[in-house]
């Protein structure tokens, strides 16, 4: 495992991390997350994220536990949290003053900590004057509750007008986005955030590398009846993302990864951590083999040399006009 600074940031990720996104306190139990979770640090995963908003703060929840039963020294590992949705109450959503001090005071709680590395805005609000997202977060900077905070799914505009913001009134800026990244979702990372990378030194713990799955092949052939997309609330991944032509791209894709004596899951990994403007790729997982083979992707990003990423532009013929060289 080799370790890349968060944007600008002294601070530094695992090059792939785990995240709690759908599994924690939802498919899986705390029995397994605790194997997941170790698999994962024994491999030098040093970067776990999480969300409030995830299984409703269970899997904040079954995070913490797992660190403190694994006994992790706390200087050891980076662990972020999002807030954006807490509940149901008038104010238990959106990037408010009062939403992000309680969300964090309750993520904190749930996950045994007495701070959080990063703390990511997990949609912008429309609702919310920006300023006052900037100095809650800055707020919560200086009271040692987080280290770092960031965005998850601005635009790049939105991002810059925080940052600018934070200049001017002397206030701790946005350091990192969480986008959405791998071979089928690029744009943004690619493209529009392009100058933000330059004039702000932004870092990226970009998720979703399979495209919930849709990258690993299994969808190939139908949707199996233990897949994601056959959870409950997840219809949309039938509708947006297991389409017939990005189906058919994967099954262009599957030689490519069988001549690399990879598996397809650790092609797409493997892609999206040549991105030199990826802090860390976000992985999930549900067993702790799952976790293994893909931190295994890291053997094959050398495999793919300039005649195999021409190959794979070749099949998804979706590279943004100004994207990002190696």
């Amino acid at each position: 495992m080799k370790y890349r600074r968060l944007g600008a940031a002294g601070l530094k990720l695992s090059e792939l991390s785990l995240g709690a996104w759908v599994t924690y306190g939802g498919q899986v139990g705390e029995e397994v997350a605790t194997k997941c979770m170790s698999a994962a640090f024994e491999l030098g995963v040093n970067f776990f994220d999480n969300a409030e908003g995830y299984a409703h703060g269970n899997a904040e929840t079954v995070m913490g536990n797992v660190i403190r039963k694994l006994g992790w020294r706390r200087e050891d590992v980076v662990v972020s949290s999002k807030v954006f949705w807490g509940g149901k109450g008038p104010n238990d959503e959106g990037l408010s003053r009062k939403h992000i001090y309680e969300a964090c005071r309750n993520s904190l709680r749930r996950l045994q900590l007495e701070y959080l590395d990063l703390f990511f805005c997990h949609r912008p609000d429309s609702t919310t004057p920006i300023e006052e997202t900037v100095r809650a977060m800055d707020d919560l900077v200086h009271q040692g509750r987080i280290l770092y905070w960031g965005t998850s799914e601005w635009s790049a505009a939105d991002i810059m007008r925080a940052y600018a913001l934070a200049r001017e009134l002397g206030l701790t800026p946005p350091q990192m986005e969480q986008p959405q990244y791998n071979m089928l979702h690029r744009d943004r990372v690619e493209k529009e955030y392009l100058p933000l990378y330059r004039e702000i030194g932004l870092g990226t713990t970009t998720w979703s590398p399979l495209a919930s799955g849709l990258l690993t092949g299994k969808y190939n052939d139908g949707v199996p009846p233990n897949s994601r997309a056959a959870l409950e609330g997840y219809g949309w991944l039938k509708d947006h993302v297991i389409t017939p032509e990005n189906i058919g791209r994967v099954k262009r894709l599957v030689p490519v990864a069988k001549e690399l004596g990879c598996t397809m899951a650790q092609l797409a990994i493997a892609w999206a951590r040549r991105n030199d403007n990826v802090s860390t790729v976000i992985t999930g997982a549900t067993t702790p083999e799952q976790v293994r083979e893909n931190m295994a992707a890291l053997d094959f990003v050398g495999s793919i040399d300039d005649g195999v990423a021409q190959r794979i532009e070749d099949i998804l013929m979706n590279r943004p006009d100004e994207s990002i060289g190696d």
